[in-house]
C-alpha cells in the first residue's frame, strides 16, 4: 500500500469504518493506543485522524476522543421561524456578552459597541446526532416577536463552529441569518443557524412572514 505512513493508517481505519468494525457511534481508540497497536508516531496518527474528520467519517470535538460519524438523515427546514425543541443537558451551549459589530448592531437595530447577550446552542436530533448551531443575540429583556425576515447564505463549518459542536470544520452548510420583530417593528432578536447541508434541505416559505402562532 503506497502514500505516506498517515494515509496509510488513515486508510486502514477507514477499511475498520466501512467493515462495521468500528459502527457509526463507536468511540475510536486514544491516539497514544493507536500509536501503539500500529508502530507509528503522534504526528502520523493526529493526520490521518485528521484526514478522517475532513471527510465526514468522525466527529467530536477537537481536543476529544473522535467517533464514527452516523449517515446524515436529511432533514427539510420548512419553517425557519420555528424554534429548535429544548436541547438535552449534554448539548454543548455557550453564552456570553459581546460587544456588537457593526453588522449585529444594524441587524438589532442598537449602536455599534453596546453590549448584547448571547447564546450559542448545539442542535441535537432526538437520537442525539448533531445537526447543527443556533446562536442567538438579543439587546434587553426577552420579547415576543410579530414577524421575521430571513436570509439564506452559502457557509463552510468555522473551526470555532466546530469546537462547540463537533461538525467537521470546513464542510459545506446554509447560514440563516434571522431577525425577529416586536409588533411594532423594532428587532427584538437576531440569529444565525448553521445547518450541514449534508444533513438539510430548505423548504422554506418565503423569508419574510408573520409569526406563526403553535
Amino acid at each position: 500500500m503506497g502514500g505516506a505512513p498517515y494515509q496509510r493508517l488513515a486508510a486502514h481505519l477507514w477499511s475498520l469504518i466501512q467493515s462495521g468494525d468500528w459502527p457509526p457511534g463507536y468511540r475510536i481508540p486514544s491516539h497514544a493506543q493507536l500509536q501503539a497497536e500500529y508502530h507509528v508516531g503522534r504526528g502520523v496518527v493526529e493526520y490521518a485522524v485528521q484526514q478522517l474528520r475532513r471527510e465526514g467519517l468522525l466527529e467530536g470535538v477537537r481536543r476529544g476522543r473522535p467517533y464514527v460519524a452516523y449517515p446524515p438523515a436529511v432533514r427539510t427546514l420548512v419553517d425557519p421561524d420555528a424554534d429548535w425543541p429544548a436541547p438535552p443537558r449534554d448539548a454543548r451551549q455557550t453564552e456570553s456578552r459581546p460587544r456588537a459589530d457593526e453588522d449585529l448592531a444594524a441587524r438589532l437595530g442598537i449602536e455599534p459597541g453596546v453590549r448584547v447577550t448571547c447564546r450559542s446552542v448545539e442542535l441535537v436530533d432526538a437520537s442525539g446526532v448533531t445537526v447543527g448551531l443556533c446562536t442567538t443575540w438579543r439587546h434587553g429583556r426577552r420579547r415576543g416577536h410579530a414577524s421575521y425576515r430571513c436570509e439564506v447564505l452559502p457557509h463552510q463549518v468555522t473551526a470555532v463552529e466546530a469546537e462547540l459542536t463537533g461538525l467537521t470544520a470546513g464542510a459545506s452548510a446554509f447560514l440563516l441569518q434571522r431577525v425577529r420583530y416586536a409588533a411594532d417593528g423594532c428587532p427584538v432578536e437576531a440569529c444565525d443557524l448553521v445547518l450541514p447541508m449534508d444533513r438539510w434541505r430548505l423548504g422554506c416559505g418565503p423569508h419574510r412572514g408573520q409569526r406563526q402562532e403553535r
